[in-house]
């Protein structure tokens, strides 16, 4: 790699002057604050938050085991996979690398900030192909994106193979880990110090139960973070959003670890159950808090389940997902309904 992992990035960020907001311009506290425009009577949320996120960074960063200065918070990781496209791949000119079947968001970012896409299959196991990952990177690409455990897959990608992208590609390896909780490892925010060219994604919308607040993280080389930080929105996230998750994390993290717990077994008990069904072809072998299920039809299956105020997700124009619905995983009760239901079709 480089010295300098933000050469890889375009030379207009680089040369970008970041957008300074008032409060980037005074730290600590103050008696009287005229210096936003704000509305001066207080509601509660009449001051902006604070653009540096400090406090619920220092929160998330011990939580995670990093430093805040590897870290960047984002509305959702949604937007972390849009900051990383911009910041790194000009318009019209590189390239990303998406395996399939996976997230859809990486796809369409890169639609919107016209960059193109290189499609690689992953084998009919869902394992990375390696061999056809090599072969589409060009001096053009500069970033290749990996869920896992992917969706909607829900099995982890293997280690070595990760490993030996991180060793061989000069551009950046992202790893989507939105689902690392369910899966009793502990991913890849250990080997950031190993490898200056991988980022990894988190989200407090899965484990957490904060899908509501959108609230992710982008934990990378301090370089990484800098770069990307110059081209966020100031104010991202939002006082709301940052007062309610260090209240999550200071008080409810043994709470999340039951849940996930609970919510592990019941993914177990699920596949039994649903292997029982005689419209039920395949059960994928998951990792994450949902399940890869092939029925006879997944067209009527999907539609059947509406009728009975039941959604899943139909995955079946994914790649190798011929017939597949995407099943989270619920309450006991939620499952025990769902098999019923499913029964009866």
């Amino acid at each position: 790699m480089n010295n300098k992992i933000t050469a890889l990035a375009r030379e207009s960020v680089l040369a970008l002057t970041p957008y300074q907001s008032a409060r980037d311009e005074f730290r600590g506290q103050a008696s009287l604050y005229l210096d936003a425009n704000e509305n001066p009577f207080v509601t509660g949320f009449n001051r902006y938050p604070d653009a540096r996120q400090q406090r619920l960074k220092e929160a998330v960063a011990k939580l995670k085991k990093v430093s805040p200065a590897q870290l960047l918070l984002t509305n959702g990781s949604d937007e972390a996979i849009d900051l990383l496209i911009r910041a790194f791949c000009n318009p019209g000119k590189d390239t990303i690398i998406i395996p399939q079947p996976t997230y859809g968001m990486y796809a369409t970012y890169a639609a919107i900030n016209d960059v193109s896409i290189k499609t690689v299959n992953l084998k009919p196991d869902f394992t990375l192909d390696m061999d056809a990952v090599q072969a589409a990177i060009t001096p053009s690409t500069k970033m290749i994106f990996l869920c896992s455990p992917n969706n909607p897959t829900g099995n982890l990608l293997a280690e070595s193979a990760v490993i030996s992208l991180l060793n061989t590609f000069k551009g950046l390896v992202v790893v989507d880990e939105a689902y690392i909780d369910f899966t009793g490892k502990p991913g890849w925010i250990r080997q950031l110090g190993k490898y200056r060219n991988l980022v990894v994604l988190h989200t407090f919308s899965k484990a957490w139960g904060l899908a509501g607040l959108r609230l992710g993280a982008c934990i990378a080389d301090p370089e990484v973070i800098e770069l990307i930080t110059k081209i966020k929105p100031p104010y991202n996230i939002s006082s709301y959003s940052e007062q309610r998750v260090i209240r999550e994390i200071s008080s409810n993290r043994s709470k999340v670890k039951q849940q996930v717990s609970l919510l592990i077994r019941e993914r177990k008990a699920l596949a039994r159950a649903l292997s029982q069904i005689p419209i039920v072809k395949h059960i994928y072998p998951s990792d994450a808090n949902f399940l890869l299920v092939k029925v006879l039809d997944a067209e009527t299956t999907y539609w059947k389940l509406i009728e009975q105020g039941i959604v899943v997700r139909n995955r079946s124009g994914m790649m190798h997902c011929d017939n597949c619905l995407r099943i989270t995983v619920g309450t006991p009760i939620q499952n025990r309904r769902l098999i019923n239901v499913m029964n009866q079709l």
